[in-house]
């Protein structure tokens, strides 16, 4: 099984973003929701047979999904729906603020997977720092690893235009200790996606960003009840 009926769904709701026509394809959605979820099943098992938290939790579908609703009360796009099915697959919870796993589907080219954090609470970022400030060694050795290499060209966030506080300029670590958020993802095509072959792609993409996310996750023990 694939992700084309979830895909086809998608570019059409895209078109027809009003709740007159989900009322109308409503068995439609349950069948896309219901497709999404045992994917995301198998996306879970895949997970687990290299990340122990995960394998631990013995996590369901159910609840490492996102609603479709969208939330539109500060936002000036009253669109009542996204334009994605994602989910969220981590040891810690679906609202975990530590380190997991982000499957993003959405048709057009925009699709993707992806690990590590995105603007951690102020104590989670302050300990990652200070992770990489201790071991930088082993984490530009993550980071160089061919595996993740293959599927990664690096890590994405927004940095400080200045020296964190606490740390010197001339810090060798400075070029990491700036970041605000410490992401990688790698693009899934739709073709990709519509075929059988995307969850050993997946996995094996998946099972590169697994260092990094040990790395961030072991600096975060303690802080495992932050949630966003």
């Amino acid at each position: 099984m694939s992700f084309a009926p979830v895909l086809d769904f998608l570019t059409d709701l895209q078109a027809n973003n009003h709740r007159d026509w989900m009322e109308q394809n409503k068995a439609r959605y349950q069948k896309a929701k219901q497709i999404f979820e045992t994917q995301i099943t198998a996306f879970i098992e895949a997970v687990a047979a290299f990340d122990e938290p995960v394998r631990m939790r013995e996590l369901q579908a159910k609840n490492c999904t996102f609603r479709i609703n969208r939330d539109i009360r500060f936002s000036k796009d009253k669109s009542p729906y996204k334009r994605n099915m994602g989910a969220f697959v981590s040891g810690y919870g679906k609202r975990s603020a530590l380190a997991g796993y982000y499957l993003h589907i959405e048709p057009g080219g925009q699709s993707f997977v992806a690990g590590g954090v995105y603007m951690p609470p102020a104590p989670l970022l302050r300990v990652i720092r200070e992770e990489i400030d201790y071991n930088l060694a082993e984490f530009e050795a993550i980071l160089h690893e061919p595996m993740f290499a293959k599927y990664f060209s690096g890590l994405e966030g927004e940095r400080l235009k200045t020296t964190p506080k606490g740390y010197e300029a001339n810090n060798p670590a400075i070029e990491w200790l700036r970041m605000k958020s410490f992401l990688a993802s790698y693009p899934l095509s739709d073709a990709l996606l519509g075929s059988e072959q995307w969850l050993p792609a997946v996995a094996d993409a998946c099972k590169a960003l697994a260092p990094l996310n040990r790395f961030i996750n072991r600096a975060g023990e303690g802080l495992e009840h932050l949630q966003w």
